[in-house]
């Protein structure tokens, strides 16, 4: 009998799983494994509600497999340590994972493999998280695509029913070890307090919504202008090819979209420097003037542009930003404050529910003009301008700028003004 261990990781769902499906396929018993990584979480605040909905919705996976004669076993500890120990006590013959290309996880997966190889236990992994990763699509010449335009349009060309077809999951169901289920480790036991401070989106998100994604996205006013759908791909909980083949029938603006995240993600996979660096080395030489007050004015939404405060204030308040208004933000930072552009990166990793390493990066150096597509270094996003496009009736602003127009506001102007602080 060939047993199988699967790694649930940035893939948290049963349905269309591309790792779970192959595991299930290939073998006569699976067990499906989910590890809260503790060298990630000692690093978070007790509060983050990132963490808060892994939880949750790993109760609700939990009870999928539960409906099916299995579990879920849910860990604490060290992936590296884990999984070799669980494999080894369950006799397992090979561990399965959808591939995660981030620096830290390449690193966690090769150690994990190397001790896997000791014990003679096969570590296989399988393309999930995207549709083209790796070198999928590069240039004729093998190299990897540093412009957007042109690795779109190869991804387009590439792009067929086969890559986007769901894989049946349900269909060897009947593989899955059958075993009575174990307890969820709690919150608590690993130190998270379970208050939800922030409302997750929900995973809806209609067609007609999709047809009009075109006209709304760049207007943070309107209700379900853009999807909101972040938080669930960076996580899992909504397969990508289901997304990305609706897309493809209703509208090639939200597409687009999600070719830019495959192209960050094989940025980050080809170039990892640029996660501690910009992509164009040469503007790592650049002196900021990283005024503190002045970055604290910006991540409180105090600045005085309403745009940028708005946008600001709404991260701070719901974990999530409009994505016309990161980009005003982000330039704001850059542009007009001269401050790090890791400085915003960082700030937007720690308040952002969707944050994903490869787009947060993509998208800060983009802004900065230190990144590999990037707008020119000269090209900056007038706060004004923007505000009188995308929100002339001051709608957007006035929901989280409410004192917007008061004399308290134009108080907050004269004061940061008269102190010069460059605004």
């Amino acid at each position: 009998m060939k047993k199988a261990l699967f790694w649930h990781r940035r893939d948290l769902r049963f349905h269309d799983n591309a790792g779970l499906y192959k595991a299930l396929k290939e073998n006569d018993s699976v067990q499906s494994v989910f590890i809260f990584d503790k060298t990630i979480l000692d690093l978070l605040p007790n509060n983050d509600q990132r963490v808060i909905f892994i939880h949750d919705t790993l109760k609700e996976l939990k009870k999928e497999f539960e409906k099916l004669g299995s579990d879920l076993i849910v860990l604490y500890g060290n992936p590296i340590d884990e999984i070799p120990k669980l494999a080894k006590k369950l006799r397992i013959n090979s561990v399965y994972a959808n591939r995660d290309y981030e620096p830290y996880a390449k690193e966690r997966d090769k150690t994990v493999y190397d001790r896997l190889q000791k014990e003679n236990i096969d570590f296989i992994g399988t393309k999930d998280h995207v549709i083209f990763e790796k070198s999928e699509i590069v240039k004729a010449d093998g190299l990897p695509y540093t412009i957007y335009t042109p690795y779109s349009r190869k991804w387009k060309e590439k792009m067929n029913d086969f890559y986007l077809s769901s894989y049946p999951t349900e269909k060897y169901a009947t593989n899955l070890v059958q075993k009575s289920k174990s307890e969820l480790i709690s919150l608590a036991e690993m130190g998270f307090t379970s208050e939800v401070l922030h409302p997750i989106p929900e995973i809806v998100y209609s067609s007609s919504y999709m047809k009009n994604y075109s006209e709304n996205r760049n207007f943070p006013a309107v209700q379900k202008g853009t999807s909101h759908l972040g938080v669930h791909l960076r996580f899992g909980t909504i397969s990508i090819r289901e997304l990305a083949r609706q897309a493809s029938e209703t509208n090639e603006t939200f597409l687009n979209e999600l070719i830019w995240r495959d192209f960050y993600q094989a940025i980050l996979y080809h170039f990892p420097h640029s996660v501690n660096g910009s992509f164009k080395k040469q503007y790592d030489a650049i002196i900021w003037r990283n005024n503190e007050v002045e970055f604290q004015a910006w991540c409180d939404g105090k600045t005085g542009y309403p745009m940028v405060d708005a946008g600001m204030r709404e991260l701070n308040a719901t974990g999530y930003m409009h994505n016309r208004v990161r980009m005003v933000v982000a330039s704001f930072l850059t542009k007009h404050l001269l401050i790090d552009w890791k400085w915003g990166e960082t700030y937007f990793a720690e308040k952002l529910l969707d944050f994903d390493l490869a787009s947060n990066i993509g998208g800060w150096q983009w802004a900065s003009g230190s990144g590999c597509d990037a707008a020119p270094y000269f090209r900056v996003f007038n706060p004004t301008a923007q505000l009188d496009k995308f929100d002339k009736k001051l709608e957007y602003v006035k929901k989280w700028v409410p004192e917007y127009g008061t004399n308290k506001y134009l108080s907050l102007l004269l004061s940061i003004n008269l102190q010069g602080k460059g605004f």
